[in-house]
C-alpha cells in the first residue's frame, strides 16, 4: 500500500480525499507523521497556496505529499471569497464567513459561483498540480446540515440541491475536491 501525507488538519477533507483514492492509498495525516507546526499559507492564488503547503512538508519532513487549496469564488463578487474562503470574515468561524457572503451578495440576481481546487503534489524535487471546478450557483438562504463551509449555499449545476443537502457520497461524486482528486489519484496509479 501507497502512503503519502496529506498536508492538512480538516477531517473533512481527508475523508473525502480517502473516499476518492480507495485503499489502494493510505493517507497519513499531520498528527500521524507528529507535524504539529503552522503551515505557511500566504499565497494570493490556490496554487501558490497549495504549492507553499506541499513544499513545506516536504522540505521540513522528507514525506511524498500533497496539499490542496481550495474555495468558492462568486462571479458578481469579483471572484471573492477565493483564497479567503475559510477567513472571509477575518475569522475561521464558517457562520460568520456565510453571514458575510449573504450580506454582500443582497438581493443580486446573478449568484454564479464555482468551487475550486487546487493540489500540489511532492513526489521527491518533482511538483504537480491538478485542478477540480464545479459550477452552481449561491442561495439566499442556508438549506441543509450536511457537509461543510459554504455547502448549505452551493447548489451545483444540474441539481435542486445544495451541497450540505446531498450524502457524502453523492457530493464526492460531484465535486472539486473529488475531480481533482480523481487526477491526482489516476496520476498516482499510473506513476507508482
Amino acid at each position: 500500500m501507497i502512503e503519502l501525507v496529506f498536508a492538512t488538519n480538516n477531517l473533512h477533507k481527508l475523508e473525502e480525499v480517502q473516499a476518492v483514492v480507495g485503499d489502494q492509498f493510505r493517507i497519513l495525516t499531520l498528527a500521524e507523521i507528529g507535524c504539529t507546526d503552522e503551515i505557511p499559507e500566504t499565497g494570493n492564488t490556490f496554487e501558490a497556496n497549495a504549492s507553499q503547503k506541499s513544499s513545506y512538508l516536504y522540505d521540513k519532513y522528507g514525506y511524498d505529499c500533497f496539499a490542496d487549496d481550495s474555495g468558492l469564488e462568486v462571479l458578481a463578487l469579483g471572484n471573492e471569497p477565493g483564497v479567503y474562503s475559510a477567513r472571509y470574515s477575518g475569522t475561521r468561524d464558517m457562520q460568520k464567513n456565510i453571514d458575510l457572503l449573504l450580506q454582500r451578495l443582497g438581493n443580486q440576481s446573478d449568484r454564479r459561483a464555482r468551487f475550486r481546487t487546487v493540489i500540489s503534489l511532492r513526489v521527491g524535487k518533482a511538483e504537480h498540480f491538478f485542478e477540480g471546478t464545479v459550477e452552481g450557483s449561491i442561495g439566499f438562504e442556508r438549506r441543509g446540515d450536511g457537509g461543510f463551509g459554504y455547502d448549505p449555499l452551493f447548489t451545483p449545476h444540474g441539481h435542486s440541491r445544495t451541497f450540505a443537502q446531498m450524502s457524502a457520497a453523492e457530493k464526492n461524486t460531484i465535486s472539486h475536491r473529488a475531480i481533482a482528486v480523481a487526477k491526482l489519484a489516476e496520476f498516482l496509479k499510473t506513476t507508482y
